[in-house]
């Protein structure tokens, strides 16, 4: 057992009879009255997002996992194959499971979080950013550019990100996989 001391980002803990992994946390400590520690978790189950405060002190039941490298193979429908860097082995994970599946890319290397006591694995990490081919967007308007003007553009995964102006198709870009936001372009 851990207490709220212990609390980090990435921790993942049993609340309420399902498996949290915690996204932020704030400890807290006012000036009248106990400390506290608020926590945004994010269900490795359904992959809902909630808000928890705990008093300090307060005992949290810690879940043990690991991570494994997985490379992205392909989608069927809502369901994604994933294999084993290291041993080859195969798995399958659903849709929800994934942090930004619109962004996956055939061959990307992920990592997935596995609980370690069944092997059951419970989410999976993006790469901070992944680099992606513009296959279509409007041409920008010349003189158009007073302020941060974007426009929407399709990536080679599907994907709809909002650009800057200059961007072309054939532009590859790179993307910040948490928010989905275009970082900046990459020259070749």
């Amino acid at each position: 057992m851990a207490t709220t001391s212990d609390i980090r980002n990435g921790l993942c803990i049993v609340f309420n009879h399902d498996t949290y992994k915690i996204i932020e946390f704030l400890h807290v400590k006012p000036g009248k009255g106990p400390a506290f520690v608020r926590t945004k978790l994010k269900s490795l189950t359904t992959g809902k997002q909630i808000d928890n405060t705990f008093s300090a002190g307060h005992k949290i039941e810690e879940v043990r996992v690991e991570t494994r490298k997985y490379q992205y193979l392909y989608a069927e429908g809502d369901t994604f194959h994933f294999m084993n860097t290291d041993d080859y082995n195969q798995i399958t994970l659903e849709r929800e499971v994934l942090d930004a599946p619109d962004l996956l890319k055939e061959g990307e290397v992920v990592t997935v979080i596995v609980r370690a006591e069944d092997e059951m694995p419970l989410a999976v990490e993006m790469p901070q950013s992944v680099i992606l081919e513009v296959t279509y967007t409007e041409p920008g308007v010349k003189g158009n550019t007073a302020t941060n003007a974007t426009k929407p553009a399709t990536v080679e995964t599907g994907a709809s990100v909002n650009v800057p102006l200059f961007i072309n198709e054939g532009d590859k870009i790179k993307i910040e996989t948490t928010k989905g936001s275009y970082q900046e372009r990459i020259k070749e």
